[in-house]
């Protein structure tokens, strides 16, 4: 019987999107047919309990590193080579192709018929590197296809391999559960919770750092605010940017404008989408290209419960939004004419509801007709 081996550093209970991207793709595999090797979420009591518990609840087979960061060392490669044989597994599939996919010609020794390795957003930055950039192009020769978030992550990476790898990457970005997400997902009770039920809503759902550009956003609210009195703009997540934000808030005089949630729980995050009118993350490149948005799952969350957006344009951020349809892209940064920019698309939907309306429904549409995880799991499958 076919069996797939996932080895990856990025799966539950693990914040972050890549981990979520992991964790519903082997959802949607056969449980029967899937083991996964995982690194430690953290140590300390706390996190192992956590992590046993998250595992307990999975469908199939979880095994966990001892370390909390996996790297293709020889006790690890030793270990997933292991795992293969003992479960049978034919095909590997790499959470990150770097660097776990420099293991894929030991796995193919080991009897892997097939070997995947799924790239994100830092597989660009490894490829301006030429010591990483070498290693990059060996992952490339020693899989049989290093998948693609979207355009961006494709020509930054292709750039680094062989025209043979290069011609064998695939399509496969991370989906959105539009069940889930979807526009009666519970804004109003977060509004009411909030006391902003009478108030227009700009929503950013993210971590918070620099490339994802809240600073963009608290520095627009005095145009915005010039316009739209009322307008507030809702900051949901946590990270280690957070206090920067709240002095910037106040430095800017828009403190009384600008809401923090702080960490949200999963559960709860479709309802803090659903209480924003307008949707905006204006994200930026950062550090000469290594610190780039690989794609920006959260924009279409965001249409799928039926917001327009405005996105940053830094990396694949672009290929989440229909530029006109669903929304705007916008040049990130924190100069002049970036923050104008921002506020500018803010403010003429916050001004416009028809349009609103118009490039929501457009967003979910777009979502359930190609961003829909069944149709991303059955290319993996496909791919294994």
């Amino acid at each position: 019987m076919h069996k797939t081996l996932i080895v990856t550093n990025d799966f539950p209970p693990r914040p972050g999107g890549i981990q979520a991207f992991l964790h519903n793709m082997a959802l949607r595999l056969d449980p029967d047919r899937l083991v996964v090797y995982a690194s430690t979420w953290k140590r300390g009591r706390e996190g192992a309990e956590a992590t046993a518990a998250f595992d307990a609840e999975q469908p199939f087979t979880v095994v966990r590193d001892r370390t909390t960061m996996l790297l293709p060392t020889p006790r690890v490669t030793a270990r997933a080579t292991s795992l293969l044989r003992e479960h049978g597994c034919s095909s590997v599939w790499f959470g990150a192709a770097a660097p776990l996919g420099l293991m894929g010609p030991a796995l193919r020794r080991a009897g892997a018929r097939r070997l995947v390795a799924t790239s994100h957003g830092h597989e660009a930055g490894w490829a301006q590197l030429p010591g990483s950039r070498a290693l990059l192009r060996r992952i490339g020769e020693g899989t049989d296809t290093i998948t693609y978030l979207g355009e961006y992550t494709r020509s930054r990476i292709a750039a680094a391999l062989t025209p043979d790898a290069a011609g064998r990457m695939t399509h496969l970005p991370p989906g959105v559960d539009e069940k889930t997400f979807h526009p009666d997902s519970g804004g109003a009770a977060v509004r009411a919770e909030l006391g902003l039920s009478d108030r227009p809503v700009v929503v950013c759902v993210s971590r918070l750092v620099p490339r994802k550009g809240q600073d963009t956003l608290i520095l627009a609210m005095p145009r915005i605010l010039a316009r739209v009195p009322d307008a507030v703009l809702l900051v949901v997540g946590g990270g280690p940017y957070e206090q920067d934000l709240r002095k910037l808030a106040h430095q800017v005089g828009v403190a009384d404008a600008v809401r923090f949630t702080g960490a949200v729980p999963w559960a709860r995050l479709p309802a803090h989408y659903g209480a924003g009118d307008v949707f905006a993350m204006p994200c930026r490149t950062r550090r000469g290209g290594l610190d780039v948005e690989g794609l920006g799952i959260v924009y279409l969350e965001a249409s799928a419960t039926g917001l327009p957006v405005v996105a940053g344009d830094s990396g694949g951020a672009p290929d989440a939004v229909l530029d006109g349809e669903t929304g705007w892209v916008v040049r990130g940064g924190t100069d002049e004419a970036a923050v104008a920019g921002t506020g500018e698309r803010v403010v003429t939907l916050l001004q416009d509801p028809e349009l609103r309306r118009r490039m929501g429904e457009r967003g979910r549409r777009w979502v359930e007709e190609t961003w829909r995880w069944d149709l991303l799991a059955e290319r993996l499958r496909t791919l294994l």
